[in-house]
């Protein structure tokens, strides 16, 4: 059974979607969190690095949007299935989390890459704060490596619960830019969970304004969260796209 630690209710900082934007969110500081309250939380819009769950809580703004893709009825589109084929000599090995100088070098140039392209803010992280995002130990938590013959070239990190999979991170180096591993990673995730018998698969959040997210829109059929629903309130994931 989950064990609560902190719960911040209303915490104001800058918009990680939207510039110049004001945002409000909700954490909670959780440990042994089983794969049924993992998906409990997944359900009603909850997300999680590390011990750290977290679900946007805006009072004057629904941009945010949980988006999950039904497995049994998702079929990629044309340009989905090219970058998919484009990827198609990479070999993929799941395994539990693991941080090492490979892994950090990759985040590293990955990072770089995205602070020239989409003006993110440098990061430098570290192997201990590497760990504490992405591969504290969780029951749930997978790590998804593509090689490209003996060379690591993309980590995706991903959460298996009992009946879905929730993709958590992804990152990739800058040289395959143009195998279109954003996409295809998707594809291999729902391939994974078709492998598996999972129903959903969870993208996180849709934020039609901002790149980083818009593009999860583009996976149909997809359902959407409506509304967020309390902590202990049913969830309904009737929402459609206007």
């Amino acid at each position: 059974m989950a064990t609560l630690h902190l719960h911040l209710p209303d915490e104001r900082e800058p918009c990680g979607y939207l510039a110049g934007r004001e945002a409000t969110m909700e954490y909670r500081v959780m440990t042994e969190v089983s794969g049924d309250e993992l998906e409990w939380m997944l359900a009603r819009g909850w997300r999680r690095f590390g011990h750290l769950y977290f679900r946007p809580s805006c009072p004057t703004c629904t941009e945010c949007v949980s988006l999950r893709i039904p497995v049994a009825a998702f079929s990629p589109n044309k340009s989905q299935r090219r970058a998919w084929k484009r990827c198609s000599q990479l070999r993929v090995e799941n395994r539990p989390p693991l941080v090492d100088d490979e892994r950090l070098a990759l985040y590293h140039a990955w990072h770089e890459m995205r602070e020239q392209t989409r003006g993110w803010k440098p990061s430098r992280i570290n192997a201990e704060e590497y760990t504490r995002t992405f591969s504290e130990p969780h029951p749930c938590a997978l790590e998804m490596d593509y090689y490209d013959g003996e060379r690591l070239v993309a980590v995706g990190f991903i959460d298996r619960t009992p009946h879905a999979l929730s993709s958590v991170y992804f990152f990739y180096h800058p040289e395959v830019r143009a195998l279109g591993l954003g996409v295809a990673s998707v594809i291999f995730e729902v391939d994974y969970a078709r492998q598996h018998a999972l129903e959903h698969v969870y993208l996180g959040y849709r934020v039609r304004e901002c790149p980083s997210t818009a593009y999860k829109s583009q996976f149909q059929p997809h359902d959407l969260l409506v509304e967020r629903p309390a902590f202990h309130e049913p969830a309904n994931w009737g929402g459609k796209d206007v």
